[in-house]
């Protein structure tokens, strides 16, 4: 299944208090159970003024459609065409 980061611009993220990221973490699991077990949410990274989410997801229209319905923005869906780490340069 296809890999997607996601970029949501949202300004002052990093200062969001532990109860607000409980909030959007709520609603985000609200919204993908109702699209189905085929959208997932893995993690997300909250920066200054932006929180980067990976989710798998059959298609970018569904990782899309779960922005729209949770009122988040999705300013940048990218599909992950591989991953390297440390191990890759062995």
């Amino acid at each position: 299944m296809p890999k997607y980061v996601i970029e949501r611009e949202i300004p002052g993220a990093g200062n969001f208090t532990a109860e607000q990221l409980q909030g959007i973490s709520q609603t985000s699991c609200g919204v993908l159970s109702t699209l189905g077990p085929q959208v997932q949410w893995l993690h997300s990274y909250v920066t200054g003024d932006k929180i980067y989410c990976v989710y798998i997801a059959p298609n970018e229209d569904l990782v899309r459609e779960h922005a729209r319905q949770g009122g988040f923005p999705a300013n940048r869906v990218s599909q992950v065409a591989t991953m390297i780490d440390p191990t890759t340069a062995e």
